[in-house]
């Protein structure tokens, strides 16, 4: 379907001139309307259909300054104008530029500024058309820009839920296997069962901070452990765990390493607490410090360390869940052999890549 043709708007007291520039534009596919004075050019404007306006500056009532002034007050979008005088002066110009105009053009008695307002017309439809595409496609940036943020608030609306209901699930699980085991006679097994509620417990601990974190793509580290620790004390029989401690640093970590880490502490903590000290209860310290390149966290005790006489009860369960949890997070895990007692320290990355070599 073929367009129609631009409509001009020209508003001069001149109906010679009119027919001119009427003549010599529609020669150019520019369809042209005439209105003898500023205020018929207003009210021909309000009925809309006028793609650029060609706006004389000497006519009787209103100038042309003056009728531009009171087209931009109109409550409405506004068509292009070219601004056409008889006068050379520039200030009439620079006034109208000033004023709103999108350019002008000095016209004679003759018509043969026709040419010159034709090109100006044509100028300013293009800008027009220009403008428009523009201020669409900057709509369509705010939109999908309103689009995006409204899917990703549903997003992390959606994952806080995700989490939620998972940290309940868990520690749902927690709580049946801590019921268990207070019913349980069987020493084994009731231990099994507590290291297994620990072990939940840990994973749980993670999704209860992403229900209540503000970032759902990391957890405070520091945090994080001091709720696990804390939920240890509380699991523990007696008084055993009254002297466990925490020291960290304030460290941020994505939740897939911070389940891992969290794993690994409750292993190496439930270890010493049942193996450090045979007699009764001891110092634990956790303590997780933010090194240059890495991260190191260091369980230790003060027990009988890896010299006394091996547990009978141990199942080696625990190493084997250190080791596993440490290949994930391709960390290291080492015993200080200086310490007295249990000293084991692990060093990992907060990205999950290796630690790049200390320089020489």
């Amino acid at each position: 379907m073929t367009p129609p043709n631009p409509r001009l708007l020209y508003v001069d007291d001149d109906p010679g001139l009119a027919r001119l520039v009427e003549r010599g534009l529609n020669r150019h596919g520019i369809d042209v309307e005439h209105a003898s004075d500023g205020a018929t050019g207003i009210e021909r404007l309000k009925q809309g259909g006028i793609d650029v306006v060609a706006l004389d500056q000497h006519m009787p009532g209103l100038d042309g300054l003056a009728t531009l002034e009171q087209i931009y007050r109109l409550p409405m979008a506004t068509p292009p104008i070219v601004f056409v005088t008889a006068s050379e002066d520039s200030q009439i110009a620079i006034a109208a530029l000033k004023a709103g105009a999108i350019d002008y053009i000095v016209k004679d008695t003759k018509g043969d500024f026709v040419p010159l307002l034709h090109a100006a017309v044509t100028g300013a439809l293009e800008t027009a058309r220009m403008r428009k595409a523009r201020d669409e496609a900057e709509a369509e940036v705010h939109a999908s820009r309103d689009r995006y943020a409204a899917l990703a608030a549903e997003r992390e609306m959606l994952l806080r839920e995700v989490n939620h209901r998972v940290g309940n699930s868990l520690q749902i699980i927690a709580s049946l296997l801590h019921l268990q085991a207070s019913s349980s006679n069987d020493d084994d097994v009731k231990a099994a069962l507590m290291n297994a509620m620990g072990r939940v417990a840990a994973v749980a601990q993670v999704h209860r901070r992403l229900y209540t974190s503000h970032d759902l793509k990391s957890v405070m580290l520091n945090q994080y452990l001091e709720a696990l620790l804390e939920d240890l004390r509380r699991s523990a029989e007696g008084n055993r765990m009254s002297r466990l401690t925490l020291n960290a640093d304030p460290i941020e970590i994505d939740p897939d390493r911070a389940v891992g880490i969290g794993i690994i502490v409750n292993e190496l903590v439930m270890n010493a607490v049942k193996y450090a000290y045979p007699n009764g209860a001891g110092p634990i310290h956790v303590d997780l410090r933010n090194r240059a390149q890495d991260i190191e966290l260091v369980i230790s005790d003060e027990g009988v360390g890896f010299q006394a006489k091996h547990d009978p009860r141990s199942t080696g369960m625990g190493q084997r869940i250190v080791s596993a949890m440490a290949i994930k997070l391709d960390a290291s895990v080492e015993r200080d052999p200086s310490h007295t007692g249990t000293r084991i320290v692990i060093n990992f990355s907060p990205s999950g890549k290796p630690s790049p070599p200390t320089p020489a």
